[in-house]
């Protein structure tokens, strides 16, 4: 039976590793990824999961032996975190070419430079297309049913591609919650055991992850973004499986009070419930705001999005990640390129916050939302007076 406890979430995502019943962790060390897997090697060496844990020399490494484990039929797991994950960027894209449902949290951090060691999404943000299923969390017991989510995802016949689950540095990944944790039984009804197609196997010998010359690499590519767009249904019908068995139901995109909402904000992982807060506040004092929050960012949930949004005049983006020398930030940039045909689309306002752990507060949410009222020309002066926020 579920239990309720105070957990780390790292350590909440490496439970769900350790009920998933892995074969393989493959990794190496990083601020803020390093108590989940140090979590793994514990378990490991204690005898609570029958997995081999593979101390690699870096995280380039790691994903290869993650490549190999995961080819050779085993279901394998990975964590990392900023410098390390674009230290794996070359091998990121032969998972998903090979087919490979490997499984990965990224603590996200804040690429260099300068260095820094905190939070934002910069990192997942320059692995946007690897062709990798990924979601964001918001809190501790999202961490754990994501990565339960993620072995049921990758592991689906129609599906089998690698699935990242993205989880805040230090602001998520090292606080304590009241988390749900499933028993070992429950899990096991909602994750089967991993059956592979095909495998590496010298008793019936295949070849995996061949040179593609011309004639056939456009057609490669092409297959892999069709299987990758086609697994939000396996995305979707696995979240429902999850919600039937356990009471906890998840969308690709969920909304908060965006009924009437002229403005609605856009976000995504733990800064999202600050955002509700200052939702709470502002539609105390009469401001027609909403919240709009990613679960799913790839495949792009398009027309889920369009529907959250829909009746709403202005859109306030917050990106937390650059795009240097780009016309927005990359979550913004997604979103105008879905609504570029649509007839009467809403205006959309970019907003970076948070880079490099700088702190996003309520009262930033206020003035983003003061700022795309005034940006969309909805308001006078006076209304920036009566709600209490700076007028731009």
């Amino acid at each position: 039976m579920a239990k309720r406890v105070g957990m780390e979430v790292s350590i909440a995502a490496s439970e769900a590793v350790k009920l998933a019943d892995v074969d393989v962790i493959a990794a190496y060390p990083i601020t803020p990824q390093t108590h989940i897997v140090e979590h793994l090697s514990e378990v490991v060496a204690d005898g609570e999961l029958d997995a081999a844990f593979v101390p690699v020399e870096s995280e380039h490494s790691a994903m290869s032996c993650c490549l190999g484990s995961s080819a050779a039929g085993a279901r394998t797991f990975t964590a990392t975190s900023s410098q390390g994950l674009a230290l794996m960027h070359e091998i990121l894209f032969i998972a998903p070419a090979m087919r490979l449902p490997i499984v990965m949290v990224v603590a996200n951090r804040a690429l260099s430079g300068p260095i820094s060691i905190w939070n934002d999404h910069s990192d997942i943000m320059a692995e946007q297309d690897i062709a990798w299923i990924q979601t964001f969390a918001e809190n501790g017991q999202e961490v754990f049913d994501l990565v339960l989510h993620a072995f049921r995802v990758a592991e689906d016949s129609k599906v089998l591609l690698p699935v990242i689950v993205n989880l805040d540095g230090f602001t998520l990944s090292h606080v304590i919650e009241p988390i749900e944790i499933l028993d070992k039984a429950e899990v096991d009804k909602y994750l089967p055991p991993y059956k592979p197609k095909v495998r590496l196997d010298p008793r019936k010998p295949v070849s995996m992850g061949l040179v593609g010359i011309p004639e056939i690499y456009t057609e490669a590519k092409k297959a892999t973004d069709e299987v990758l767009i086609n697994s939000k249904k396996i995305v979707l019908k696995a979240w429902k499986e999850f919600g039937d068995l356990f009471g906890r139901y998840y969308n690709p995109v969920e909304s908060y009070k965006t009924e009437g909402a002229e403005v609605i904000l856009i976000t995504m992982g733990s800064i999202s419930e600050t955002a509700m807060t200052a939702i709470d506040k502002m539609r105390e004092k009469g401001l027609p705001v909403g919240l709009v929050r990613f679960r799913l960012w790839k495949p792009f949930p398009a027309p889920e999005f369009k529907k959250a949004i829909a009746g709403a005049q202005t859109l306030a983006v917050v990106d937390r990640a650059l795009s240097p020398g780009g016309a927005c930030g990359p979550v913004a940039e997604e979103i105008k390129a879905a609504l570029y045909a649509e007839r009467g689309r809403p205006k959309v306002f970019n907003f970076i916050a948070g880079l490099g752990g700088r702190d996003v507060t309520v009262e930033n949410f206020e003035e983003i939302v003061s700022k795309a009222f005034a940006y969309a020309k909805k308001r006078p002066k006076q209304f920036y007076e009566m709600i209490g926020v700076r007028e731009i």
